[in-house]
């Protein structure tokens, strides 16, 4: 293709879901409620895990990191999305995508980071108990998280930047409602064959490795309660990793269903399987973790009081 064709663009076009236009009002009812319930519940959690000293564990205090995690990853796409709903015109500039491609990954990555410390934590709780105060100690798990926050940003850095240095002469409309590196490569007009090398070695270290370590260790896990003496305990101890466990499927079972997916997958299939880890995920971990858990419970539970209580005294 001549030099003439090849040009930066200054803006794209997102569908936004162009093809449910009757629609519109409903789906931006939906998101925005699904995205304020999301803020509320991983809000709270924060809350409740800095306010009540009984939750002040390693454990909740990587609960924490994923649940800001979550709030980053939801609100980098959805606020654009709704405005974007309401609008004629559904574009985002070229900063405000590039934007989105580097905190979609950098909050992506988190949470896969944040996922292997969690399930470590879990394997040190259950298969070396005696030895768990010792092992994550406060100054490791502070070590455990900054190192969590670090490691992503260097390469979102450099794919956000690498992916909008293409010239894209093909077409300025990405067929996605935000803007994800597949669908905005798909418009590139340059050999990018190193980038999508470089895509794959990325995707093998920030998602493959970090679901194999967490395999492994509810590999061991599950062997080490195997072994416990009775079923009631088994049971105790098992149902320390369900919500871990459940957020890790729901987790990787959407996000890897829509990166590894063949190119040529319709893009219907595409939107549903990222709004299921961009927006209901996120919106259902906090249930996940409230409701499955005693001590969130118990948690929630002593503020209900403490509100009633201070009510009353108002009154």
């Amino acid at each position: 293709m001549s030099k003439n064709n090849q040009t930066m663009a200054s803006e794209f076009i997102l569908l936004s879901f162009s093809n449910l236009s009757q629609l519109q009002i409903l789906l931006f009812i939906g998101f925005l409620l699904s995205y304020l319930t999301a803020l509320l519940g991983n809000f709270l959690i924060i809350f409740l895990t800095n306010m009540d000293s009984t939750l002040h564990s390693p454990m909740y205090f990587f609960l924490q990191t994923l649940s800001l995690a979550e709030v980053g990853f939801m609100s980098t796409i959805i606020p654009k999305l709704l405005v974007n709903l309401l609008s004629k015109k559904k574009t985002i500039s070229l900063l405000g995508c590039r934007a989105q491609i580097h905190f979609v990954f950098f909050f992506g990555s988190l949470e896969c980071f944040i996922l292997i410390v969690m399930a470590y934590d879990r394997f040190v709780a259950i298969c070396n108990p005696l030895h768990y105060k010792v092992i994550m100690n406060k100054k490791f798990c502070m070590l455990l998280v900054a190192a969590v926050w670090a490691a992503g940003f260097p390469i979102a850095t450099i794919e956000s930047t690498w992916v909008l240095s293409f010239p894209f002469c093909k077409s300025n409309v990405i067929s996605h409602f935000f803007c994800d590196v597949p669908p905005v490569l798909q418009l590139a007009c340059a050999d990018t064959s190193r980038f999508e090398v470089f895509s794959h070695i990325k995707d093998f270290i920030l998602f493959l490795c970090p679901f194999t370590l967490i395999v492994i260790s509810y590999v061991h896990i599950i062997s080490t309660i195997l072994r416990m003496p009775t079923v009631e305990v088994r049971w105790k101890t098992f149902s320390t990793c369900f919500s871990h466990i459940t957020v890790v499927t729901l987790f990787y079972g959407s996000a890897g269903l829509s990166h590894f997916q063949p190119r040529a997958y319709h893009s219907g299939n595409r939107h549903l399987l990222s709004l299921s880890y961009v927006v209901f995920t996120p919106m259902l971990n906090p249930f996940i973790y409230s409701l499955r858990n005693k001590e969130m419970r118990e948690a929630l539970s002593k503020l209900s009081r403490k509100k009633i209580c201070c009510h009353s005294y108002a009154v």
